[in-house]
């Protein structure tokens, strides 16, 4: 029988759940979502390819990370909605840098969440500083692995929206953070390898951030305009440090725009 991918079954946004399987363990590494074009690009190139639905564009797993999948079997379900990809795993699947996505155990007994499994490596030196789902005890976890690194926007505190740090203030707190990582370079930190790298690196990324606001911004999507905003305000503030020029300075000046108005 000669397999074609329009034979599967996608919902009515043209999307099909894939299971990530490591071939060699059998164990569950993530789970993300391929169009009829993804399937055909996994099939055609022998690495993973999935549809974003929040980015609204294709990805290829491991193009940032280096954590490609090579495939090795891709296998439907009796209902042809739901795809079983089995490969070889490079380094860690999850984007938390663990080797599976599925890596927050909760344990009846007690009703609190344990990690399992040790973190490979650190997000922020890989993607930036993204925040962390909400809720989940990867900062100060418990279980078995050590805790993240932080994150670097809120000077390795935990990002909680309904702490006392979570105002404007915050930009003046993050602004010293982001003096102090100029001055010291500490490894491993995001901050101080954008220093390293110099202002164009700087400028490309702020411009990245930017761009991803605006798609986030188009598809209406509050939560990741949210994220993407913040990324944008740190990006900022790294320049405005780059150039010797405080949020003072910037608030000055909507403070003198506003008189205008």
């Amino acid at each position: 029988m000669t397999f074609n991918t329009s034979s599967l079954k996608y919902d009515s946004a043209g999307l099909i759940p894939a299971i990530i399987q490591d071939v060699e363990t059998n164990m569950v590494l993530m789970m993300a979502y391929m169009n009829k074009e993804a399937v055909e690009k996994t099939l055609a190139t022998g690495e993973t390819w999935f549809w974003s639905r929040s980015r609204q564009k294709f990805w290829h797993k491991g193009e940032t990370s280096g954590n490609v999948q090579k495939v090795q079997e891709i296998i439907y379900d009796c209902d042809r909605d739901t795809l079983l990809v089995k490969v070889k795993q490079t380094g860690a699947a999850c984007h938390e840098g663990y080797y599976t996505c599925f890596h927050y155990r909760i344990n009846r007994e007690t009703g609190q969440t344990e990690i399992i499994g040790e973190q490979q490596f650190n997000p922020e030196e890989v993607y930036g500083p993204k925040s962390l789902p909400g809720g989940t005890p990867a900062v100060g976890g418990t279980g078995n692995t050590p805790a993240s690194a932080g994150n670097e926007k809120l000077g390795d505190k935990e990002n909680e929206k309904d702490t006392p740090e979570a105002s404007s203030l915050i930009l003046e707190e993050l602004y010293r953070v982001i003096k102090e990582r100029q001055e010291k370079r500490p490894p491993g930190s995001y901050t101080a390898k954008l220093f390293n790298k110099g202002l164009d690196k700087m400028l490309e990324k702020l411009g990245e951030e930017a761009t991803e606001l605006i798609i986030e911004a188009k598809n209406r999507d509050r939560e990741e305009v949210i994220e993407e905003s913040a990324d944008v305000l740190y990006h900022l503030l790294v320049i405005l440090a780059e150039q010797g020029i405080t949020p003072d300075e910037v608030f000055g000046e909507l403070a003198r725009r506003r008189k205008e108005d």
